[in-house]
């Protein structure tokens, strides 16, 4: 098996223990969660950056990556809104979870006109996923009553409005074959 896509297996085995983990009834257990949650984001990166550097991109990682990436942000944000339990998160939790599905689906139906290309990954895409990997971060260490809480949610907040930016910019880029029946 290639190294980048066992970095992409790795990610999918944290998430149960991302969970685990967030959950435990300990003092130290934001910070271990914390921790977990920032080596997945960095296998997001690094496999990526691997799988280009050894020439190993394959087929499996092309489709496994986003699946992956998508999985451990939705499963890290359900938490956080269980957590804070505040419409203040919900809402941007809501428009990335939102997004995600939107764009997967996008992308799969460009992918069958052989058009996957126009709405490929963006420079913003690759800013809202750093954005959105801090912020997420940022929220799982700190306690939701704190001062420092606020930094995670103005940070989810942009990554939100980056998120709505590049899913308008997926949107117009698909139009013309969206458009073509209306």
């Amino acid at each position: 098996m290639k190294v980048p896509n066992m970095l992409t297996l790795l990610r999918i085995v944290l998430i149960p223990v991302l969970v685990a983990v967030y959950y435990l009834p300990l003092s130290w257990a934001p910070l271990a969660a914390g921790a977990i949650f920032a080596v997945a984001a960095v296998t997001d990166w690094f496999d990526g950056y691997l799988a280009r550097k050894m020439n190993q991109m394959s087929p499996f990682g092309a489709f496994l990556d986003p699946v992956a990436d998508k999985l451990m942000v939705a499963v890290a944000l359900v938490m956080l809104v269980e957590t804070y339990a505040s419409p203040l998160l919900t809402v941007p939790a809501v428009i990335i979870v939102g997004r995600e599905i939107v764009i997967s689906a996008l992308r799969e139906w460009m992918a069958e006109l052989g058009e996957r290309a126009s709405v490929a990954v963006s420079y913003i895409g690759k800013l809202k996923t750093t954005l959105q990997m801090v912020a997420i971060f940022a929220l799982i260490i700190v306690d939701p009553g704190s001062n420092y809480a606020w930094t995670g949610i103005v940070a989810l907040y942009l990554a939100a409005g980056l998120t709505l930016w590049s899913m308008m910019q997926y949107l117009m880029a698909a139009w013309p074959h969206l458009s073509d029946d209306l």
